[in-house]
């Protein structure tokens, strides 16, 4: 099923507000929207207790979202393509909810890895080892900053 306008728009709040426009990480709502396109793709949203917030339950359509992850799953791999959280719900541990969460609808998926990719310098660094994150690998240069200065892209992983 392909979530509602709704639930993009939900999203598209919470980027707009936790990515720095510095780093060009940012996605827009095409493609958020074409990615939920895919049967593959999966996203979670969340309120500010953390709760997931249901696409289409008339109960959660007046939640607002403080938070999201999208993911892409292949096989019995999985990809974290983005998380965030609005920084005024920083610190709280709401982004390490919403990152144990995915680890169970990944494993309940079948998912056995699950990986994610980062420019060298993210602070988000610190909640990925925390929840058990390891890196595996690194790109140089593979990221292009929008001052044009080039960022290494680190590689993790974590198994299930």
């Amino acid at each position: 099923m392909t979530p509602s306008n709704h639930h993009i728009a939900r999203i598209m709040t919470v980027m707009a507000e936790a990515f720095d426009p510095t780093y060009g990480e940012a996605w827009n709502v095409r493609q958020v929207s074409d990615a939920l396109a895919m049967p593959s793709t999966r996203g979670l949203v969340i309120d500010e207790t953390g709760a997931i917030i249901a696409d289409d339950s008339p109960d959660d359509s007046a939640k607002t979202a403080v938070g999201f992850v999208l993911t892409r799953q292949a096989a019995d791999e999985e990809e974290l393509l983005l998380i965030a959280v609005s920084p005024d719900f920083r610190q709280r541990g709401l982004g390490e909810g919403l990152i144990q969460t995915l680890f169970q609808h990944a494993k309940s998926r079948g998912t056995t890895r699950i990986f994610l990719e980062m420019r060298r310098g993210n602070p988000a660094i610190h909640l990925y080892e925390k929840v058990g994150f390891r890196p595996i690998g690194k790109r140089p240069n593979y990221y292009r900053l929008t001052n044009g200065e080039r960022v290494d892209a680190i590689t993790f992983a974590y198994s299930i």
